[in-house]
């Protein structure tokens, strides 16, 4: 069994948010490529993800593989994930004691995935990677962080509750392409920091 497969294991025997552990039906700690180039990290598990134990199998994880076949690959070939492995309570949003305590499983997937590129799927999850920051604003920009590419988009399920936001998303999404093939060739080469364009700051 792989490392990834033991935590996986493990975080389907979490008690630690005693709530969350009593109310789940089923934690759904992620799936993926092990060794995936992009790792998408959505909020929390809905009632779908809670029923089946994986993530983003709803209407917005429909969405999201149109997304990823959108750049030309496949859901097998990206690593997705959630901030919290239980689904909160009548899909509330997850506290932040919550999110704090889940934030373990997290920082040890991107340990043992080494993704080139995490993309963050609404508030939460870019709260952590961008933090002050407001969604609206950066949607679409990226910062590099111990040679990993964070970039922000919007929830896939934002689309389904407001129509405007589908063809940002959609646009958002098709950005991805370029900025890992713009890492791979900074990587290549081994030149010192350089800032890549489409990035913030």
């Amino acid at each position: 069994m792989s490392a990834l497969s033991e935590l996986c294991q493990e975080i389907l025997v979490c008690q630690r948010c005693q709530v969350l552990a009593e109310n789940r039906t089923i934690a759904v700690p992620g799936e993926g490529a092990e060794a995936a180039d992009i790792m998408f990290i959505g909020e929390a598990p809905g009632w779908h993800e809670d029923q089946q134990g994986r993530p983003f199998v709803g209407p917005a994880g429909m969405f999201l593989n149109e997304l990823i076949t959108s750049i030309g690959l496949r859901r097998q070939q990206v690593y997705i994930t959630n901030v919290v492995k239980c689904r909160p309570l009548g899909n509330r949003d997850p506290l932040p004691l919550e999110i704090h305590t889940c934030r373990h499983w997290l920082d040890r997937q991107i340990e043992l995935i080494r993704p080139k590129m995490v993309v963050t799927l609404g508030r939460y999850s870019m709260a952590m990677f961008f933090p002050g920051k407001s969604i609206s604003k950066i949607h679409g920009t990226a910062h590099r962080q111990d040679n990993i590419i964070y970039y922000a988009m919007y929830h896939p399920a934002a689309a389904l509750h407001q129509q405007s936001l589908r063809q940002v998303i959609e646009a958002d999404m098709l950005k991805i392409p370029a900025l890992l093939a713009e890492a791979e060739t900074v990587t290549e080469v081994k030149q010192g920091p350089k800032q890549l364009n489409m990035f913030e700051g």
